[in-house]
């Protein structure tokens, strides 16, 4: 029975040493059945009894109540160093080509080899995109805007407004013009 004692006593004191200098929520859990299977032993439980219990209560806490402590304790981390890039936009200075696995973005004025979301759409320099995810050494962009169809990636130049006197803006032929028939 004092043997048991000690052992849940021993992985009780274990387990909050871990969780103290790691700080990632994963052991405090079995700390937390270990208390459990320490009472069960104090009231003479059988063995068999106090370790289904450790499993039981380090399982419950574990899967039930994990995901809302995170939820709380990571509310306030700051994402850094690369975490940071994923939704930053990107201007494209070599164009981004899965296929040829080339391309490269400048995000805050660092240089980054790119590959697009999309596998096969190509994203010509100059373009702006977003940063979707990162692999590896690469961020994986895509457009902001989609090109519109028919567009082949070209950058349309802004319509110049005619007068709204002007006939010919509209299309229509002014009376006075002459219309050559070819012969």
């Amino acid at each position: 029975m004092y043997e048991m004692l000690i052992f849940w006593l021993v992985l009780l004191i274990l387990c909050i040493g871990i969780e103290i200098l790691t700080l990632g929520l994963t052991t405090i859990w079995f700390a937390g059945g270990a208390l459990v299977a320490i009472f069960a032993n104090l009231l003479y439980a059988p063995i068999f009894v106090q370790i289904v219990l450790f499993f039981l209560v380090s399982l419950v806490l574990l899967f039930f109540t994990r995901p809302i402590a995170v939820k709380y304790f990571n509310r306030d981390r700051v994402k850094t160093n690369v975490e940071s890039m994923v939704g930053r936009q990107a201007i494209v200075t070599e164009e981004i080509d899965n296929m040829k696995a080339t391309g490269q973005v400048t995000v805050s004025g660092q240089e980054w080899t790119a590959r697009s979301w999309d596998e096969g759409v190509k994203i010509p320099e100059g373009e702006i995109v977003a940063v979707k995810s990162i692999s590896g050494v690469k961020l994986i962009v895509e457009c902001i805007k989609k090109p519109e169809a028919g567009a082949d990636n070209a950058v349309a130049s802004p319509e110049v407004e005619e007068p709204a006197g002007n006939p010919e803006a509209a299309g229509e032929e002014s009376p006075e013009t002459e219309t050559e028939i070819p012969v």
